[in-house]
């Protein structure tokens, strides 16, 4: 009997899968969409019941993924990692919308001080690509990646305005088989369902107007007006909405006082992408000698089909929208016939649409695990690196970033000793006296660093007070890449810190590690722990480049 798949959307309905699909890459994706609508954390045990696979199943995905740095295993939880966004990152970079359009519709935020949105069309639904969100009491939750049913939407109609009759059929038979849209996990149920002619009729209104409304039809309270982006051949590549509270706009006033400013806005995207150049194709993944080697270290335990089906993924990016199997193959180092099983079986999956001898990622490939990534903060992503840190050393490990002139520890992991550093998430220090604040002063320019240095008093008999004497301290710190403070903040207190980067080489955070003097020397500190902090930091920079590709990830 061939595989069956549960399709997300269609939560009631089975399809059976193609006799090449490979059983593997379907089972491991069932389990990272259960993953995602667990919000990212699961117990081994939670997925066995959810996915309905046997445990020993279950263990070996989650080991294959943990192998992939897709999932951490914390004890008998799964936890999805920042690493897993870039399947995600592949949809969006191969699309270019977020990359060509995001810096108007944040712009266009800013000036009307109220959310805006991007989505695609994902079938009968739409999916979110960008947010662009205003911090309030009352804001706006959802997330990249999240699913909408169209119909309760303002952008669903005009994504509807060029479905085929085909589209319309899927539609109708979706909401007959979840008329509460359990299916969409990010909207409320259904409490008060309408008639399909309802939607049909504002999907005309929509074509004809080239805008609609969302009078709160996803929850009360929730306004928004809508207004599409058309690609060179005229066709909706995007909707951009501006969304608010029935508290500041109703559906009428957001029609009237922001539509016109929402589509001064719409025609600068559409220019944007007419203009926007040929984007060269990226360096391919490459991952099947990788695949390989892990196999062979891990035996039984690594399902290599689901991890090279995931490699699969990858292979598209910017330049890479459009791929032949050819192309696929080569660009992951995979076996034409192996490329082939792993796509035939994505498309069964909905990660993948073919056209003619070409393949493209879709954006239900967003549903593995980007809703929940794309909020995540960089204390949570630095968390478990600094516990594996500070297990490794017996010392306790930091987070920090600048507040003004002074560091404010984000994230902390203590070690249990009679003799350690009284510190909390929330501590603030004078940056000029301690290693992190140092290494964050340090990548600031020269001729700006006047206000952060102004006042320095003496904290400890060693504190550098001399504003000369810091400056080429604090040069430095920025020649050697580290910097290491002895008995400045606290006689005793010994710390030595790297700094933290983000995808432009900017020092947002610092870590270090922090111990009484009587446990190591000076010397100790840069020969046995310098390079435990810096491998560390630089996996948390990895994990920040791929979260912070096409999302913000807030510091603290």
């Amino acid at each position: 009997m061939p595989p069956t798949h549960l399709t997300p959307a269609r939560p009631d309905a089975v399809v059976p899968a193609p006799v090449e699909a490979v059983a593997p890459l379907m089972r491991g994706i069932t389990v990272l969409h259960r993953l995602t609508e667990a919000g990212g954390t699961s117990s081994l045990s939670g997925l066995e019941k959810t996915t309905g696979l046997a445990r020993s199943t279950v263990d070996r995905i989650a080991a294959t993924l943990a192998r992939m740095g897709y999932v951490r295993l914390d004890g008998r939880d799964a936890v999805l990692t920042p690493r897993l966004m870039e399947l995600g990152n592949a949809y969006l970079a191969a699309l270019r919308l977020p990359r060509l359009l995001d810096g108007r519709a944040d712009a266009l935020a800013d000036e009307l001080d109220e959310s805006v949105s991007l989505a695609v069309g994902d079938r009968d639904g739409i999916r979110f690509i960008h947010q662009a969100t205003r911090r309030r009491a009352m804001s706006l939750s959802f997330r990249i990646g999240d699913l909408l049913p169209a119909e309760r939407t303002a952008p669903g109609p005009l994504f509807a305005a060029q479905w085929t009759q085909e589209d319309w059929a899927h539609w109708r038979a979706r909401r007959a088989a979840d008329p509460q849209d359990l299916g969409f996990p990010a909207v409320p149920p259904r409490e008060h369902p309408t008639g399909d002619e309802e939607f049909a009729e504002r999907t005309r209104e929509a074509a004809a107007r080239g805008w609609a409304l969302d009078d709160q039809l996803i929850e009360p309270g929730l306004v928004a007006v809508s207004v599409p982006v058309r690609d060179r051949g005229g066709r909706t590549a995007c909707v951009v909405s501006v969304v608010s509270h029935t508290s500041r706009h109703t559906a009428d006033s957001l029609r009237d006082t922001l539509l016109p400013r929402l589509r001064a806005a719409v025609r600068a995207m559409e220019r944007d992408l007419r203009e926007a150049p040929a984007q060269p194709p990226a360096a391919p993944a490459g991952l099947a000698t990788w695949t390989g080697a892990s196999k062979q270290e891990l035996g039984r335990e690594f399902i290599e089909s689901l991890a090279r089906g995931l490699t699969v993924i990858t292979a598209f990016g910017e330049g890479r929208a459009e791929l032949t199997l050819t192309e696929v193959a080569q660009a992951t180092g995979l076996a034409r016939a192996t490329a082939r099983r792993a796509l035939i079986t994505l498309e069964h999956l909905g990660q993948v649409t073919a056209h003619g001898r070409t393949f493209a990622l879709t954006p239900r490939v967003l549903a593995l695990g980007f809703p929940p990534l794309s909020r995540t903060t960089l204390p949570r992503i630095a968390a478990p690196h600094l516990a594996e840190l500070a297990d490794r050393l017996h010392d306790s490990a930091s987070l920090a970033v600048l507040a003004g002139d002074e560091i404010q520890y984000t994230a902390r992991v203590a070690t249990s000793r009679i003799m350690s550093a009284n510190i909390t998430v929330g501590t603030r220090f004078p940056a000029y006296a301690t290693s992190l604040g140092r290494v964050m002063l340090a990548d600031i320019a020269a001729t700006e660093r006047g206000p952060f240095l102004s006042s320095p008093h003496a904290l400890t008999p060693q504190t550098v007070t001399d504003p000369v004497a810091l400056e080429a301290t604090l040069d430095h710190v920025r020649e050697a890449g580290y910097a290491l403070v002895d008995g400045e903040l606290e006689e005793g207190l010994r710390s030595i810190a790297v700094p933290v980067r983000d995808r432009t080489g900017r020092v947002v955070a610092a870590v270090n590690v922090a111990m009484h003097s009587s446990r190591r020397t000076v010397e100790q500190c840069v020969d046995e722990v310098l390079p435990e902090l810096a491998a560390t930091a630089g996996r948390i920079e990895g994990d920040l480049r791929v979260a912070g590709r096409f999302a913000r990830v807030p510091v603290a």
